[in-house]
């Protein structure tokens, strides 16, 4: 099932279905990011927001919090402001990629056509690391925290890199799975 079991994925939905309930702490947004990127921060729904913050606020209360890091926990999930992704939509994808990994997999694939048709949810979910990386870059976040930002759903076994950049993503899959 990934990174996130299933106990972890119930707790952020329902996170979700409250999150218009908490206030954003936009000064911590604005202490951590600069213009061009805090307008990627506020394109996302605002669950995804106050998620990216308990990020930001877990890789800080880890130790150290290098400013790439602290960009890429606030924006690891901006590629998701692609394209709408309903909580019913995120049930659905969680539930295939248990069920069938491989089937999640394959619909998540593709080109960005598929965007308009039923696949939207998979490649949402499959493709918001490189798409978030592409949109991060181009709003002039450094290559560090791009770099962060494309593998934050690659196991850490697979994601290559030197040290600093493994133990750096590290922190930022703890701290993604824990919030």
């Amino acid at each position: 099932m990934g990174r996130t079991g299933a106990v972890g994925r119930v707790r952020q939905g329902v996170r979700a279905l409250s999150a218009w309930a908490k206030p954003v702490d936009h000064a911590l947004v604005e202490a951590t990011l600069t213009e061009p990127l805090r307008a990627l921060f506020y394109r996302m729904r605002r669950s995804e927001q106050l998620h990216s913050l308990n990020v930001l606020r877990r890789v800080m209360a880890a130790g150290e919090a290098p400013a790439a890091l602290r960009v890429a926990a606030l924006l690891h999930d901006c590629g998701k402001a692609r394209a709408p992704f309903s909580l019913p939509e995120r049930v659905i994808v969680v539930l295939v990629k248990a069920a069938a990994p491989s089937l999640a997999k394959q619909w998540g694939a593709g080109d960005e056509s598929g965007l308009r048709t039923w696949r939207r949810p998979f490649m949402l979910s499959a493709q918001h690391p490189t798409w978030g990386a592409k949109m991060a870059e181009t709003a002039g976040a450094e290559p560090l925290a791009v770099q962060l930002i494309a593998a934050h759903q690659t196991p850490l076994a697979a994601a290559g890199g030197d040290d600093l950049f493994r133990r750096l993503l590290a922190a930022l899959q703890a701290a993604d799975d824990a919030s």
